[in-house]
């Protein structure tokens, strides 16, 4: 995927060691057990509203990195502090957000891979876990739907589309990011 000049920026800032000066939790993702909710570290959720602030650490005192505007974009949280959880997006980009703005709900964006021009390419949304399956609809890179189910190589995906209408069917686990290789989701 394309890093955008901001979050290269951002990256380079943060590389360098430039910070508010506010005390900072800890930066390494964690692995295990979260101390604060006892989840799962690493985990997938999703942002709850259309503006979300990314912050470089786990206060309102820090600086702001991000905002995110896309309600249902899937993150995967990779550390907690009190009501603080540190995030990264599909991007790779890291950094802090209010417990209360994420939710629960799995959803999953859609990622037609890391080849030249692979964004534009459509992904099947099959009608059944099957690749010789009648499509349900060709999905671009990017659009975001719910994870009803996954099998660890196929995902139920719901997609709200423009017209109010959903379209349900299936696609491959490794064409989406919001769910682990070979994860099983019920």
């Amino acid at each position: 995927m394309r890093v955008s000049p901001l979050r290269l920026a951002v990256a380079v800032a943060l590389a360098a060691g430039l910070t508010t000066g506010a005390a900072a939790a800890p930066a390494a993702p964690e692995t295990g057990v979260g101390p604060v909710t006892k989840l799962p570290l690493p985990r997938y959720a999703s942002l709850k509203t259309d503006r979300v602030n990314l912050r470089e650490g786990p206060s309102k005192d820090h600086r702001t990195l991000w905002v995110f505007q896309r309600a249902g974009l899937p993150v995967e949280i990779v550390g907690e502090f009190e009501t603080w959880r540190r995030i990264r997006d599909a991007e790779g980009t890291e950094g802090w957000v209010l417990h209360s703005l994420l939710s629960g709900r799995r959803t999953a964006l859609v990622n037609a891979g890391p080849d030249k021009g692979a964004e534009k390419a459509a992904i099947s949304l099959r009608a059944k876990a099957d690749d010789g399956a009648e499509d349900e609809a060709r999905l671009q890179s990017g659009v975001i739907g719910s994870v009803k189910a996954c099998t660890g190589t196929w995902c139920r995906l719901v997609v709200a589309l423009p017209n109010k209408r959903d379209v349900d069917g299936y696609i491959r686990q490794n064409r989406l990011w919001g769910v682990y290789p070979n994860e099983v989701v019920e």
